[in-house]
């Protein structure tokens, strides 16, 4: 599913149009992005949790040289599935 099937599918369940099933989904997304930025988590009950997690500095290797390489530590965006979500996709 594309970004524009969901706006589709936003607009169809909420019978509003895909302007602003676009403008909610682009303001949660953004909301999400924020929040995660200040280092905050983000619940949906039911669904998820989006949050940060730190990733250590480590070593890797160009692929095309074989040469090692640094690779800096830096934040990265998590997603853990909660149990609705889960046992629905069963």
């Amino acid at each position: 599913m594309t970004k524009t099937d969901l706006i589709g599918k936003m607009a169809k369940d909420a019978k509003v149009t895909k302007a602003a099933a676009a403008k909610a989904l682009d303001s949660f997304v953004d909301g999400v992005k924020k929040s995660l930025k200040k280092g905050d988590k983000v619940t949906l009950i039911g669904f998820g949790t989006f949050s940060v997690t730190q990733r250590k500095a480590r070593k890797g290797r160009n692929p095309q040289t074989g040469k090692e390489i640094k690779i800096p530590a830096r934040k990265a965006p998590k997603f853990s599935a909660g149990k609705a979500l889960k046992d629905g996709v069963k």
